[in-house]
């Protein structure tokens, strides 16, 4: 065995060994328990980064650790590879937007490698190849038949300059991200994906996910946002019609005193019309975000329409305001101002001189004077509200919306924050929509025969989508009368692919079916882990896929996600690393150095996985002198002759000690892989099982099997962290054995039971050191041992005992 611990060589041997035996190839096999651990793919940037690194270390500590625990492993991994960078990356690269993703994808791809990860790579797929989004488009026609994918207008930020469509992190300042044009709303014809229609089954389902942090499980639940109160109509008071508006709050109808609606609502339309100054109010209102998050924190600026509605129940006239803070994406697009319990109310009726009427008693009395309270907006008790008063929250609400409905002026109605997801894109480098346009049948889905669409790959990316200027792409035949007719040239969301990638890892070479019988023997994934970042949008469209494809036929399950890791971030100096600060760490300069295996111990080491993790040089430097540590104990005892592990026979005390402490270990760091899943203290347990096994020197056929028998489980309670490593030591202190076909070693109950046991010494509560007792040693005993240990007697000076305390199993405490 050579003397030096020399990773880049032990590396390379160590990858070369599992790709030539297939060794994480997987395979179905009934009846065996199995286990799906998938890390949340890449989008090929370029080079892998510390995150990266972090997160699928974890992920392969897990599948690893599972694979000793006799499970049937899936770790499988691809690439999420639309997406807008890679058209910005093409304008200043001069390249097609496929050419520099597919050239990122092989760098990254031996990058990945080179961390040892125990993937099957044959299952290695890319969600901008036609194989894969062929049956996306193919679940697209299905949805769009049974009505759960529609078309409307929507309102969306439009950058004039681009060209397109923006997403609201994408508008800085009212203005494009990347051309600093102005932004516009504008309402375009958009494909909607019905997740409404799964609202309630989405929530409620989350009530199952006992494996995801508590945390991810409450964005979720406020996301969907399931809230009851009543639809309530105020009719115009021109007698046409009725403006309906959504309330959680009945019980304050009664101090409604105007109305509001968005800039895009018919209402305001129609009432800009000949009042130019209206006209451009809602003009300004058009550049605004379109972001709910945007509205809280915005000026609140309104308009009179010059209209009037009619109060449902007591017939008074309200007038109806433009305001800027209504949405016309959410609710009706309008809503009942009550100024005197709602603080957004309250300040536009106060800065616009609106009445404010107060009909709810609440902590702060029966009176709601400037400034605004909290407590205006608690629940209490009516007041100011004719036969309503006295009435307690639910009490009005109930009695409310009973007249609403007996009037067909509203009702009860509960409704959700979540609101349908609209996945059309302006852009090019995406999933084409399945769709023809004819002027005689309308939209017409791509019958199956004709699928895939296929994105031309080979185009020059300037403003705009290149596919919208390319005949070629767009003129097209209708499937239904075989007229002339034209192709959608909007694509996808790319969220949409990584909606139901999980699902088809399990089949990935099957070019008949989006899945088949395989994804019910894999899914769903018991162990997923990413960023909590993906908390909401992600996970809540792969939760939704996963419905959409039960309902098709295609999995049984009605969950993705088993069990949820969110791992914490890699910090530099305090800061999340980025190339603007310049604190990144390179990952391959480090590999390169040190190694993969004395990366992913730091990264292992540094931090519990759902903390973030604070880079260190130091500590990287710390965990490559371990395994040089770990490599020199192993040769020295090789040199010395292998010999069996330690099966049976008498011991020293000093042996039995280290038995002692290395099934302990054993029993605490399969705990911590398995249940508690905190790898720092499975590291620093075997750290500390090494320390004492350096400092044994006992040369003894019964110590050198001890020694034997504690190498071989240190080594392989830290193989799936340090896989190369263990894969080497393993093979020295085994005779060539695989390490991965070795069980994962046991705990021998005899070793944790103890014939003496150590107490603590104090006197008067300070330490005064230790003694080592039988472990049935009597009460009596133990005190006159402790009595007559020179450290005791030496603080006791010459005094006597007024008592002494014996705590069991512990300590020993003596008071003078």
């Amino acid at each position: 065995m050579q003397a030096q611990y020399l990773p880049t060589e032990i590396e390379r041997q160590a990858q070369a060994f599992w790709d030539q035996s297939k060794a994480f190839k997987a395979v179905e096999i009934p009846g065996k328990p199995k286990y799906y651990c998938l890390s949340m793919f890449p989008y090929p940037s370029g080079k892998l980064h510390m995150g990266h690194v972090r997160n699928y270390t974890i992920g392969d500590v897990l599948a690893r650790f599972h694979r000793f625990q006799g499970y049937n492993v899936l770790q499988p991994m691809g690439w999420d590879a639309f997406g807008l960078p890679a058209e910005n990356a093409a304008i200043q690269n001069n390249v097609a937007p496929a050419a520099w993703t597919y050239s990122n994808i092989d760098y990254m791809r031996g990058q990945l490698k080179s961390l040892g990860l125990a993937i099957d790579w044959s299952r290695e797929l890319a969600t901008c190849k036609p194989d894969y989004y062929k049956w996306e488009q193919w679940l697209f026609t299905r949805l769009f038949e049974k009505g759960l994918i529609y078309k409307k207008l929507a309102t969306v930020n439009w950058d004039p300059v681009d060209m397109t469509v923006l997403a609201n992190e994408q508008v800085i300042d009212g203005r494009g991200w990347r051309s600093g044009a102005l932004v516009e709303k504008r309402d375009i014809p958009m494909y909607f994906m019905k997740i409404t229609a799964y609202a309630e089954e989405l929530l409620a389902d989350l009530d199952k996910l006992t494996g995801w942090p508590e945390q991810v499980r409450t964005m979720q639940k406020n996301w969907i946002g399931k809230s009851y109160g009543a639809e309530v109509h105020f009719p115009y008071a021109n007698g046409q019609g009725v403006l309906k508006v959504f309330t959680t709050r009945p019980d304050t109808l009664m101090g409604a005193t105007y109305v509001a609606v968005a800039a895009e609502h018919p209402l305001a339309t129609e009432a800009a019309q000949g009042n130019p100054e209206l006209a451009a109010f809602i003009e300004e209102c058009k550049h605004g975000s379109v972001a709910e998050a945007d509205m809280a924190t915005m000026e609140k600026k309104g308009m009179p329409t010059g209209r009037f509605v009619v109060h449902p129940l007591n017939g008074e006239q309200l007038p109806v305001w433009v305001a800027n803070y209504v949405l016309m994406g959410y609710g009706e697009g309008a809503v009942m101002a009550v100024p005197a319990h709602d603080e957004r109310d309250f300040a536009f009726a106060t800065k616009y001189q609106l009445s404010v009427k107060a009909v709810i008693r609440t902590l702060a009395g029966e009176a709601t004077p400037a400034p605004w309270q909290d407590a205006y907006a608690e629940h209490g008790v009516c007041i100011n509200s004719g036969k309503y008063d006295g009435l307690d929250f639910s009490q009005a609400s109930d009695a409310i919306a009973a007249d609403l409905k007996a009037r067909s002026l509203g009702a009860k109605r509960t409704q959700f924050r979540l609101r349908d997801w609209g996945i059309s894109r302006q852009r090019y480098w995406g999933c084409p929509i399945p769709i023809v346009h004819c002027a005689t049948c309308g939209d017409v889905t791509v019958p199956e025969k004709d699928l895939p669409v296929v994105l031309p790959e080979d185009v020059k990316i300037d403003i705009g989508s290149p596919i919208k200027k390319m005949p070629s792409f767009y003129e097209t035949t209708c499937p239904k009368c075989g007229g002339k007719a034209e192709r959608e040239t909007d694509t996808m969301d790319t969220f949409v692919e990584s909606s139901w990638y999980y699902a088809r890892y399990t089949c990935p070479d099957n070019d008949q079916a989006m899945l088949d019988e395989r994804a019910n023997y894999w899914l769903p994934v018991d162990q997923y882990i990413g960023g909590i970042e993906h908390a909401i949008l992600h996970l809540l469209y792969a939760r939704f896929f996963n419905k959409l494809m039960r309902d098709v036929g295609l999995v049984s399950g009605g969950e993705p996600f088993t069990n949820l890791l969110t791992q914490g971030m890699v910090l530099k100096d305090g800061t999340k690393m980025s190339k603007s600060k310049g604190n990144t760490v390179d990952p391959q300069a480090l590999i390169d150095q040190y190694g993969a295996d004395t990366a992913r111990l730091f990264m292992m080491f540094a931090a519990p996985p759902e903390q973030s993790l604070e880079w260190s040089d130091a500590g990287v430097e710390g965990a490559f002198r371990f395994l040089k540590r770990l490599w020199k104990a192993v040769h020295d005892h090789v040199e010395k002759g292998v010999v069996e592990g330690y099966k049976s026979g008498n011991l020293s005390a000093e042996l039995k000690a280290l038995r002692f402490l290395l099934h302990s270990t054993i029993q605490k760091v399969s705990d911590d892989y398995g249940r508690r899943q905190q790898f720092n203290t499975a590291i620093a347990a075997v750290m500390e099982l090494m320390n004492a096994l350096v400092k044994s020197g006992d040369d003894s056929p019964a110590g050198r099997a001890v020694m034997q028998e504690a190498l071989e489980a240190a080594v392989q309670l830290l193989a799936p962290i340090v896989p190369h490593v263990s894969q080497a030591l393993w093979a020295e202190l085994k005779d060539g054995a695989n390490l991965l076909d070795a069980p994962w070693p046991q705990v021998d109950a005899t070793a944790l039971v103890q014939d003496e046991i150590e107490l603590v010494l104090q006197v008067n509560g300070k330490l005064r050191g230790s003694i080592t007792v039988a472990k049935d040693a009597s009460k009596e005993a133990i005190e006159q041992m402790a009595l007559a240990n020179p450290n005791v007697q030496k603080f006791m000076e010459g005094k006597p005992a007024k008592k002494i305390v014996v705590v069991p199993g512990r300590l020993v405490n003596v008071v003078i």
